[in-house]
């Protein structure tokens, strides 16, 4: 289902046909704030993007003509600070979903974790708590990391951002995807799928501990409800945020169902078909490639392989239209 307009722009090839999305997702695929934020703006002045189908490998044009919010994720995205007067300049409007773990045995390249929080806590005091979202995913109840550890780990970092987000999304880790079960049994790792009471204790300690820090958690593409423990289905690509965040654009509210009478309900349809049945997401276009992050983060489902996305880092060029 196409939600977005298109239109011919200008490329590098000629005209050709553009998707005009109204969000932009960056990206579910790869760190672009961490490693291809130099790309992005060259991107974003040139004013579209090129993404490939990671099913089909069907080339795709993305104008950010009519972009209103681009949604940032990362684990690092210190290196796109140096950015954020332009992006203000331009009047954009966007927030970060910032993945702050403490997994030093599945999370080979990312930076020391005291480098994390101080970037974390140096972005909301720029934007507000409101525009950075802490992710802890996924959640992993391993040989190596048990469920006590693995509580004792989010509670250190809570701690350290307690006023400077909101929120804290959570999943559990998706043992269902090929590349994680290949890359987990290549290193011997015995990693545990949990049941739903497993999972329902953790999520217990977890509400109580973000009661304790004023933060709202919420479950990320779950398939068990923990709505009885006080925690609601989040969304990452989030239409309440939206709502709450940037009232003023029209074109944006009107997409949403949003006419700023009373309470915002969320509009089912909204939800993206692209993403897991379980995904709370709006519709969004992500501009991001797989195979192309070298964080080396042991669980991705984004990279078939370390090697095979440092290759790719390696090779990439800033002036490319695509990742």
């Amino acid at each position: 289902m196409c939600v977005w307009g298109k239109r011919e722009i200008p490329t590098d090839y000629g005209r050709e046909l553009a998707t005009l999305p109204l969000i932009v997702s960056a990206s579910r695929a790869t760190d672009i704030p961490a490693f291809y934020s130099r790309w992005f703006m060259e991107r974003l002045r040139r004013g579209y993007a090129v993404r490939f189908n990671p099913f089909s490998g069907k080339r795709e044009v993305v104008s950010f003509e009519q972009t209103r919010v681009f949604v940032f994720w990362s684990k690092y995205p210190a290196p796109m600070l140096q950015y954020l007067d332009e992006l203000d300049r331009r009047g954009l409007n966007y927030y970060f979903l910032y993945t702050v773990n403490d997994y030093p045995e599945y999370e080979l390249n990312v930076p020391r974790l005291e480098k994390r929080i101080a970037v974390f806590r140096e972005l909301a005091e720029r934007l507000g708590p409101d525009r950075v979202v802490w992710r802890f995913d996924p959640l992993i109840v391993s040989d190596r990391v048990s469920a006590e550890e693995l509580l004792l780990r989010i509670e250190a970092i809570g701690k350290q951002l307690r006023g400077y987000t909101r929120r804290l999304i959570f999943s559990f880790v998706d043992l269902n995807y090929r590349k994680v079960q290949r890359n987990l049994a290549a290193r011997g790792d015995m990693v545990y799928s949990l049941t739903s009471e497993e999972q329902q204790d953790i999520v217990r300690e977890l509400k109580q501990k973000t009661d304790a820090w004023d933060m709202e958690p919420r479950s990320c593409a779950s398939n068990f409800d923990f709505s009885q423990l006080g925690v609601r289905p989040g969304k990452c690509i989030d239409d309440e945020l939206m709502v709450r965040l940037f009232p003023h654009e029209r074109d944006l509210m009107k997409f949403l169902g949003y006419e700023g009478h009373g309470k915002y309900i969320s509009r089912k349809k909204l939800k993206d078909k692209g993403q897991r049945p379980a995904c709370g997401c709006v519709y969004s276009k992500d501009i991001g490639r797989y195979d192309t992050c070298p964080m080396g983060c042991v669980y991705c489902y984004a990279n078939r392989s370390l090697q095979i996305a440092r290759d790719n880092f390696r090779q990439h060029n800033y002036i490319n239209e695509s990742l």
